[in-house]
């Protein structure tokens, strides 16, 4: 995973990703936490945060330009339990200890989202999951994630295209 900054572009694995820096914080924030819960997901510890904090020091910015990446860490390990509910619930037919790993720490950042975050507009939370499950799940996992989020906001009643608040 290569992140370029130059000016006000973003360039993600070369490609022009946003144009716009600000617009981009969160979705680079997002993409900090995936690979982060899934190592947790094999290698269980209570000092994930902390964990966080020892990679972003190792990055170019200052540790608040990542404030999100830690909330979205504290959150999902906080409501882990009823994210992991909601999903068993979502995933019918689907036994939830086959779940891709992968899969399954993406789920549970869009649902802390979408759940909790009501400052942010669902459909761009799950656009930008979607968007992220490229870089580090199967070809297969966007229609699956897809079904699972929009099956998510219709039980949770958000609007779709509005933040709640």
């Amino acid at each position: 995973l290569i992140i370029k900054v130059i000016g006000n572009l973003i360039y993600l694995n070369n490609s022009l990703l946003y144009l716009n820096f600000i617009s981009f914080l969160p979705y680079l924030n997002r993409l900090f936490i995936p690979p982060l819960l899934f190592q947790w997901e094999f290698n269980p510890t209570d000092r994930l945060s902390e964990d966080l904090r020892e990679f972003i020091e190792r990055l170019e910015h200052e540790e608040e330009f990542y404030a999100y990446s830690f909330e979205l860490v504290d959150g999902v390990l906080d409501k882990i339990e009823i994210l992991d509910s909601i999903i068993k619930e979502l995933v019918t037919n689907w036994d939830f200890s086959r779940i891709a790993k992968a899969d399954l720490a993406l789920l549970r950042v869009a649902l802390y989202e979408i759940k909790y975050r009501l400052d942010v507009p669902p459909v761009v939370i799950i656009d930008e999951t979607l968007e992220i499950s490229k870089e580090f799940s199967s070809a297969n996992s966007k229609k699956f994630l897809n079904g699972v989020l929009d099956k998510a906001l219709e039980q949770i009643k958000r609007p779709a295209r509005k933040p709640a608040i």
